[in-house]
């Protein structure tokens, strides 16, 4: 058997294999209600049909002031709890573990859909006002954030721990908290965009101060059986921002104070950002948060070859996959790596197996070797 479809076991939990649909914001709840819709239930439902060991709703806020969008997802109220549950239990029901990102978008918040343009909102086009450590704003189309008071950053702290509630009573057996790409906590660890004077500002100990809070208020709130992931910007490509050291050393802190696995992105916190994107191009930063912090790690971004996924665990660079882009363009991707890799039919589901091929699978998967 392949590593990519080992089963792999975390805070007790088994899940079947390492093959983990990344989230990925969908923009298509309706009525500003945060509720996930028929759309949810399809896109996320045949990925677990696909074959895949964990399926993950994407960024869910934990206020409405926490939204990318208007139309995110979101978890600020009981009145949510169902619907998420609805599409929980289908995932389950077809061998997938189903997952939840918590998430607040700080000075990110209130912008319109990627396919509208992605423009800023104003109050006065549906839109509200954003909030972040400092008063600087994204870039200069972007609007001037509120600058959090420290009652109101521990208001946010009880929001992600209320989030993680309503999460587990709707069913969602593992929870990530999305400290990655420019949001709000990603904003309260660089020191580019973190300039309070307080607690939460300056040095290094207090800018992971807020992290470290939510993990423990979402830890205690939670069962010990759940599994805790966090997503970070292991480096944010800037000079003088935050760097792939820093993140080593939160990602120790992180463990000591129970979560699970550092799902390993980057940048997103500046414009100027300089990336290069290529095949595996994040790989290097799973594999040395895995080997500094001594804690399970999960590599994503441009991972798209069965080979190329599997290469990355045997080599101990990181212990699953987060898959995003490919598994939008072929949500059973793990069913047919699975057959190219272990020559296995196992995960197809009964209804689909008239439609197995037998041969030329290197076209289904888009693999080039």
């Amino acid at each position: 058997m392949s590593k990519l479809f080992s089963s792999i076991n975390i805070r007790g939990m088994e899940i079947k294999n390492r093959v983990f649909v990344s989230p990925m914001c969908q923009y298509s709840a309706e009525d500003n209600n945060g509720k996930p819709t028929d759309w949810h239930t399809v896109h996320l439902g045949s990925r677990a049909i696909g074959g895949a060991g964990l399926v993950m709703f994407e960024a869910t806020a934990v206020s409405p002031e926490g939204r990318i969008t208007p139309r995110d997802l979101g978890l600020w109220s009981d009145d949510q709890i169902d619907a998420f549950s609805n599409i929980a239990n289908f995932i389950q029901s077809h061998g997938a573990v189903p997952a939840i990102q918590l998430a607040h978008a700080g000075r990110k918040a209130s912008h319109n859909v990627p396919w509208k343009g992605n423009a800023t909102l104003t109050t006065d086009e549906d839109g509200w006002e954003v909030v972040a450590p400092s008063s600087i704003p994204y870039d200069k189309n972007s609007l001037i954030p509120h600058e959090l008071t420290i009652e109101e950053i521990h208001n946010i702290t009880k929001y992600f721990a209320d989030s993680a509630v309503r999460a587990i009573t709707a069913n969602l057996k593992i929870i990530e908290l999305h400290f990655a790409h420019g949001y709000l906590v990603c904003e309260f660890l660089s020191p580019l965009t973190n300039k309070r004077s307080d607690i939460y500002g300056g040095s290094f100990e207090n800018r992971i101060r807020l992290p470290l809070e939510i993990v423990d208020a979402v830890r205690n709130s939670i069962p010990s059986s759940i599994p805790l992931f966090v997503r970070l910007s292991s480096t944010e490509y800037m000079d003088m921002g935050w760097t792939i050291e820093d993140s080593v050393l939160l990602a120790g802190e992180l463990k000591n104070h129970g979560v699970d696995l550092i799902d390993c992105s980057t940048g997103g916190n500046s414009p100027d950002q300089k990336i290069k994107p290529h095949p595996g191009y994040q790989v290097q930063f799973s594999d040395q948060i895995r080997a500094g912090a001594n804690m399970k790690t999960g590599a994503v971004g441009l991972i798209t070859e069965p080979s190329q996924a599997n290469d990355i665990l045997e080599n101990g660079q990181a212990d699953v996959i987060f898959m995003g882009r490919e598994l939008l363009r072929n949500p059973y991707w793990p069913l047919y790596a699975e057959h190219y890799l272990d020559k296995s039919v196992d995960s197809w589901q009964k209804q689909y197996l008239r439609a197995i091929p037998d041969s030329n699978l290197s076209f289904w998967l888009g693999a080039k070797n």
